[in-house]
């Protein structure tokens, strides 16, 4: 997963966070610029909602800041900043997936998981392609996976993550990267099955 940085001729990443952590506050808006996209299509995989992954980014790029100087340059800025994105949306899932959950009970289910899948006519900047309907299909799918097996799905065959991004990212073994996205991908093509035969 490389940095947009070196193709672009910009300043590079620790550059940015030297800057950053000297006082220039235009530098890390420099860095929100160059890896807003990119996190964002991951957030909102992860979270079904556009809305909600705007807000999430928005988090995470606060929760980056507050903690940049305890970046030490071990991986790229861009892992760094990936790993807290996908934790925030991860956490706002589980809290998100108990509140439906308790709210479900009470309301014996009523209208039970409308919320939880992105609008198909939102646009996806990183898909302009991919039709519509495939499209609402596979998010719906991906909302049906728990948070473990989606997150490898979405860093692995969405953001193209390489494995040791991605246990660096998920602070888990190499081996339970790919143990985990093999069982991600059968149970992802289970869903997919039944939704594309309609």
């Amino acid at each position: 997963m490389s940095s947009p940085a070196a193709s672009s001729g910009g300043p590079a990443d620790q550059e940015l966070v030297n800057r950053t952590l000297g006082g220039d506050g235009t530098a890390f808006a420099a860095l929100v610029q160059r890896y807003q996209d990119r996190l964002y299509n991951a957030v909102f995989r992860l979270v079904g909602s556009p809305e909600d992954a705007r807000d999430l980014l928005q988090d995470a790029f606060i929760k980056a800041y507050e903690n940049l100087g305890g970046f030490r340059g071990g991986s790229s800025l861009y892992t760094w900043l990936f790993r807290i994105a996908v934790n925030t949306a991860l956490s706002h899932r589980r809290k998100r997936k108990w509140a439906h959950a308790s709210l479900a009970s009470a309301a014996e289910g009523e209208q039970g998981g409308e919320a939880a899948w992105a609008d198909p006519s939102a646009p996806d900047p990183a898909d302009p392609v991919m039709a519509a309907e495939t499209e609402a299909l596979v998010q719906h799918a991906l909302g049906d996976l728990d948070e473990e097996h989606r997150a490898v799905i979405v860093l692995r065959d969405i953001q193209h993550c390489d494995y040791r991004e991605m246990a660096e990212i998920l602070d888990v073994p190499t081996g339970t990267v790919k143990s985990r996205l093999h069982r991600a991908r059968l149970m992802l093509r289970e869903k997919l099955r039944p939704l594309l035969k309609q």
